[in-house]
């Protein structure tokens, strides 16, 4: 049985007809959402202000990363029209910031990056004015990818790290910490104007040195935002959660992030990647520029 959650995990429940609208909408358009296929707690409060994060490439992974919810398996073919789809559903829904992810997909020769940049066009050239953040996968480390990706001009390129180095065999057997460093670092060289951001998760087992030398190898990177929340296990068959953090940990590990250069930190037990996204992008950029 799993343990009870923590009172400062408590959330409204949705309004039913709310989350209905918006999955007709994506339905209608046949698109996904990290919303709902990462079971992401926020889900309701994203939905009910007419937001969500996009998914491309599909909803199944090629990784088999042991935190995520996301099923995994043999993808389906890209489909061609999801930029038009994705830049639709951003025109009807009135957004000013976008945040796009997708599953990883080892299963492409560039890992997907051609998909971001054709998204990242289609958007740009419905809207001028809006402000488009992609939360990007590894890429399998290419630079020639990673560069597709940054030559299509986003404002924010995000990828996180998720925990510390020790944890990666257990919770990232796919993945590799310094190859996931290597593609931020990278991205700011290729162009200074993209700001950078990452997010760690806690309550993996890690411990407060691991996240602080983790968060430090980040900055030398010159990594702009951070992110940290709690991990939450989405279901018995996942990694379990081996802590649940105090808030009190979480606001130290925002003063601490500040104070090691982040232009801003978002830390707290319920944030995610997306978390407000665009106050935290315009706080990079008024104190980079």
């Amino acid at each position: 049985m799993r343990e009870r959650l923590p009172p400062w995990f408590k959330k409204k429940v949705p309004d039913p007809w709310v989350l209905a609208s918006m999955r007709s909408l994506f339905d209608e358009l046949s698109l996904h959402t990290i919303c709902e296929n990462a079971l992401c707690p926020n889900l309701g409060d994203c939905f009910s202000n007419r937001t969500a994060t996009f998914l491309l490439l599909g909803d199944i992974c090629t990784r088999n990363c042991t935190f995520c919810a996301v099923k995994k398996g043999v993808p389906c073919p890209v489909d061609e029209k999801e930029p038009q789809h994705l830049a639709e559903a951003v025109e009807k829904l009135g957004l000013r910031h976008v945040v796009i992810t997708s599953v990883t997909r080892d299963d492409l020769p560039d890992g997907g990056a051609a998909h971001f940049a054709r998204t990242i066009a289609r958007l740009q050239e419905k809207d001028k004015a809006l402000t488009v953040e992609v939360l990007i996968p590894d890429l399998g480390g290419s630079l020639r990818s990673l560069k597709m990706v940054v030559d299509a001009h986003p404002d924010v390129i995000n990828h996180n790290l998720e925990t510390v180095p020790r944890l990666y065999p257990q919770v990232r057997p796919k993945a590799d910490f310094q190859r996931s460093l290597r593609l931020l670092g990278q991205a700011g060289e290729l162009d200074s104007h993209i700001v950078t951001k990452s997010g760690l998760m806690v309550g993996l087992g890690e411990t407060r040195d691991e996240l602080l030398q983790a968060m430090e190898e980040l900055r030398k990177v010159n990594c702009d935002l951070l992110t940290i929340g709690q991990y939450l296990q989405p279901s018995a068959h996942h990694y379990p959660v081996v802590r649940y953090v105090p808030p009190e940990e979480f606001v130290e590990y925002e003063s601490l992030g500040k104070a090691m250069g982040f232009c801003d930190v978002a830390s707290v037990p319920l944030v995610r990647s997306s978390f407000n996204a665009a106050q935290l992008y315009e706080k990079a950029r008024m104190k980079r520029w």
